[in-house]
């Protein structure tokens, strides 16, 4: 398995400074870039586009907390983060929300499927307003769960630059990130298909 956090010169830890991450990525993508050997070799070629490729993929992985910690788990424990079977108990209330919301808008994009009438469908303009401001103002709620999960990672990284290694409390981060990235892309798809 290839180590991303070192391809990026990262140390392997549960946050990163984006801004620092993203300027070695585009560093380091510049000398690798496929267009620079355009008039090489084809071997050359593929091997420019294998770099890039990979180079490109550890800064996906790393960039987005979810992706960071279930690579970092992988490389850390030799395993794969378990599958996600509940949602954590904190944020339950907000998962049993998004749900029923989620719910109320699948329906009203169902029902305005059903119409066929121009005026009517204008007509239900202002509903789809209103339902896009409620999910709007979900992704707001989950936007607030999602900087105190990061401020954790901070402290969580802290006590990993110390050498002491809290799997467990990295586990449960990640299972945290997970469901709320889960549920914001979630909102996004009807917020899309309410503009539609």
């Amino acid at each position: 398995m290839v180590d991303y956090f070192k391809l990026l010169g990262e140390p392997r830890r549960p946050w990163l400074d984006q801004e620092i991450l993203k300027s070695k990525f585009l560093k380091l993508s510049a000398q690798v870039h496929p267009d620079r050997v355009h008039g090489d070799s084809p071997k050359a070629k593929e091997q420019a586009h294998n770099a890039y490729t990979e180079l490109n993929t550890a800064y996906q992985t790393l960039r987005a907390p979810k992706e960071r910690l279930g690579y970092l788990l992988e490389l850390e424990t030799g395993r794969k983060p378990s599958a996600i079977q509940n949602a954590p108990g904190d944020l339950m209330d907000l998962f049993l929300e998004i749900g029923s919301v989620c719910r109320a808008a699948d329906k009203f994009i169902q029902e305005r499927g059903a119409v066929t009438s121009p005026l009517l469908r204008v007509s239900l303009f202002e509903q789809a307003e209103e339902i896009a401001e409620i999910l709007r103002a979900m992704q707001e709620l989950v936007r607030q769960p999602s900087e105190v999960a990061e401020e954790a990672l901070i402290d969580l990284n802290t006590s990993w630059e110390d050498g002491v290694k809290d799997f467990p409390k990295l586990e449960e981060s990640y299972r945290t990130f997970s469901y709320l990235m889960r549920w914001s892309e979630q909102l996004q798809e009807r917020l899309v298909r309410l503009a539609l």
